[in-house]
């Protein structure tokens, strides 16, 4: 039988599941077999992005269960993210268009800014870089793109939007010029990163906070790894919650999330895994317990934009 996911409610009213899957880093093979597993446990949203080149594998499976009629469109949540190359105000809707047709789909419940930096589109790089190699910077204030995004939901092309690494001081900008108001962050958080000023001041312009590398993300790739970083997943105090609750490290570090009203989109491509991470609902972290895990905070990142230096808007620039 397929778990339920607890659902919040989002600053526009708008109900959201609390727990998605993450799909960043898998091929397509991978990432069907992660989607259907993840729909057949019961999760309802997907997370995706247009630089992460899979929305057009994560289409054909929606597509798949659709016509099978084991889902409707209603029964879904898809996030997708704007990239860096479509931050002109006129060209947001055009990266949204390519994601919409790649995904199959007439409107996306999510829309994020991936980045609060934009990228001249030179056709070179991931993060575009100009012929001398350098980052292909473009000062485009967030406040410009986000009049884009807004133009997204007055379509009908994006049921919600929000923003995806921005630090306190974004965020904030973008609550006092908007008519939109994002409803979600969308940063790296985890239990050595919790993220809790951030989170405590979204708060106050009621933006939710979402969870990416809830887990410390151990399958990232060498590049982003350092020699001798705090590996999450051997916490010796999540391992003694894990043992006291009968549940795994990585569902003790979920449930510390969702308890802390985050959402959370852990990524897997083992259906086992997949299933195990939604069933973090049928127990409870006491008070005392979330305080010791929020005490092992270190502000380690495990993703640092290195690309970003130096752009106007780079998140760093703020304390938080």
């Amino acid at each position: 039988m397929a778990a339920a996911v607890r659902m919040i409610v989002l600053n526009n009213g708008r109900k959201f599941p609390i727990l998605g899957l993450g799909t960043w880093q898998a091929s397509k093979d991978e990432c069907q077999t992660a989607v259907r597993a993840a729909l057949d446990a019961g999760y309802r949203h997907i997370d995706t992005a247009y630089a992460y080149r899979n929305e057009a594998d994560i289409g054909e499976v929606l597509q798949e269960y659709m016509k099978a009629g084991k889902l409707k469109r209603d029964d879904f949540f898809i996030t997708t993210k704007l990239w860096v190359t479509f931050h002109q105000q006129d060209r947001v809707l055009v990266g949204l268009e390519e994601s919409l047709k790649n995904l199959q789909l007439d409107y996306v419940d999510l829309f994020l800014m991936h980045t609060p930096c934009a990228f001249k589109d030179t056709g070179k790089g991931f993060y575009p870089e100009n012929e001398d190699g350098t980052p292909a910077h473009l000062n485009i204030p967030v406040e410009e793109t986000w009049k884009g995004m807004e133009k997204a939901v007055a379509l009908g092309k994006a049921k919600s939007i929000g923003v995806s690494n921005f630090n306190s001081k974004q965020v904030e900008r973008i609550c006092n010029s908007c008519t939109i108001k994002p409803v979600t962050n969308q940063v790296e958080c985890h239990a050595y990163l919790n993220q809790k000023r951030l989170q405590d001041f979204c708060k106050t312009l009621n933006v939710t906070l979402t969870s990416y590398a809830s887990l410390g993300s151990p399958g990232r790739p060498s590049y982003l790894k350092k020699e001798a970083e705090p590996v999450l997943l051997e916490e010796p105090l999540i391992k003694e919650l894990a043992e006291k609750y009968k549940k795994s490290v990585g569902q003790i570090l979920l449930r510390y999330l969702t308890q802390r009203n985050i959402l959370v989109i852990p990524k897997s491509s083992t259906p086992a895994r997949i299933e195990q991470n939604i069933q973090i609902f049928d127990f409870y972290l006491s008070d005392s317990e979330i305080d010791r895990i929020n005490g092992l905070n270190k502000d380690h990142r495990y993703f640092v934009m290195t690309p970003g230096i130096g752009h106007p808007e780079y998140p760093a620039s703020e304390p938080f």
